[in-house]
């Protein structure tokens, strides 16, 4: 058997001829032609009307959070059990995150802590789509509106998601996505802001290169901003990916039940969310181990590498991280079932290269390490 990888994409014929083109005639007066299209057809899937790419996901929400205001004083609202790079951009900007407890069943931010944490220097919410799983976005929506600050939609990992008939990416006054090499689809490295306010794009377009105006004179720079531009060949790949969308995110369904089809027999774990108002795309199946299970993530991890499984852990709640100093003794008891579900929480591979063997293998080794 083949080594078992821990993430990675599906490349087909139609990228790598796609990547050719823009290599031998994306230049000049197609200088950006990939990006400009990948853009517009990206936003246009999503029902928004204007879609910014970017470097990463990470630029994506520094943009935007820019954007907005956000600055010294303000506070963020983000879930505890997140990537970083959700939350960075707030403390980029020397606003302050406010970590809030994940809902038991979605793994995403609770509504109930959202509410709990908001105070008069309450800007935003970033809700994140954590692996593919959608957070109750109604009750978010009505908090944010209720309340007068901005809902934010970090859907980096449900690229094909939808709640109640909507897709990722179309909720609050903004949303993000990741084409990470690990995501289901890649630009090696890569974001996309999409937006449907025209001045908030206008203004997202100045801060994305330089400080520079569309129409405005050639090399004048009106405020110092970053340079987040990307680039054709980047843009090409994902816009050769983007045609293979459904097919790309079926695979990663088809992933999601073989593991859960052949772990059915086992009690007391639990996987992503799907209930029947959402469809799940499943970027990575998560298994959280039932305490009747006396298995920890590392523990988990450990033995699983032992016998040739890779695996990645739950994310860890943020404010455990060193990163983040202090933070633990104020949050631990205010998102219990962040710090309860991240301990028991594991990732399994996501490679679009995998075998039906070797996600047996892999379920074989969940059995193992559980005496099943």
């Amino acid at each position: 058997m083949n080594t078992i990888h821990m993430a990675g994409p599906w490349i087909t014929e139609l990228e790598i001829k796609t990547v050719e083109d823009a290599m031998r005639n994306g230049w000049y007066e197609n200088a950006y032609h990939y990006v400009e299209t990948f853009q517009k057809e990206f936003a246009k899937y999503h029902n928004r009307r204007y879609g910014i790419m970017t470097p990463n996901c990470t630029t994506s929400i520094h943009l935007l959070l820019t954007a907005l205001g956000i600055t010294e004083g303000d506070e963020v609202i983000v879930p505890e059990c997140t990537w970083i790079a959700s939350a960075a951009p707030i403390t980029y900007l020397r606003a302050t995150p406010v970590f809030c407890d994940i809902d038991p069943d979605d793994w995403c931010l609770d509504p109930e802590s959202v509410r709990k944490s908001i105070t008069p220097r309450t800007k935003a919410i970033i809700a994140v789509d954590l692996f593919g799983n959608m957070p109750r976005m109604d009750e978010l929506a009505a908090i944010a509106d209720s309340h007068g600050i901005l809902l934010i939609e970090d859907a980096a990992e449900a690229l094909g998601s939808t709640y109640k008939g909507t897709r990722a990416g179309k909720f609050g006054i903004g949303s993000v996505f990741s084409f990470h090499r690990t995501k289901t689809l890649t630009t090696g490295e890569g974001g996309m802001l999409l937006l449907d306010d025209e001045k908030l794009y206008e203004r997202c377009m100045v801060l994305r290169d330089h400080g520079r105006r569309a129409g405005g004179p050639a090399y004048f720079n009106f405020e110092v901003t970053y340079k987040y531009m990307p680039f054709n060949v980047q843009a090409a790949l994902g816009y050769a990916q983007f045609q293979r969308l459904d097919e790309l995110v079926g695979r990663k369904r088809e992933i999601f039940r073989m593991y859960t089809e052949r772990l059915a027999g086992i009690e007391d774990l639990q996987f992503n969310a799907e209930p029947d108002h959402i469809v799940n795309s499943v970027w990575v199946t998560g298994v959280v181990f039932g305490k009747s299970h006396n298995m920890t993530k590392l523990d988990a991890m450990k033995k699983l590498n032992e016998v040739g499984i890779p695996s990645r852990p739950f994310f860890y709640p943020l404010s455990s991280l060193p990163a983040y100093p202090g933070c633990e003794e104020r949050y631990r008891e205010r998102n219990p079932v962040s710090y309860d579900i991240s301990v028991r929480g594991i990732n399994l591979s996501c490679a679009m290269n995998l075998t039906e063997e070797q996600i047996d293998a892999i379920c074989n080794g969940i059995r193992t390490i559980l005496g099943r």
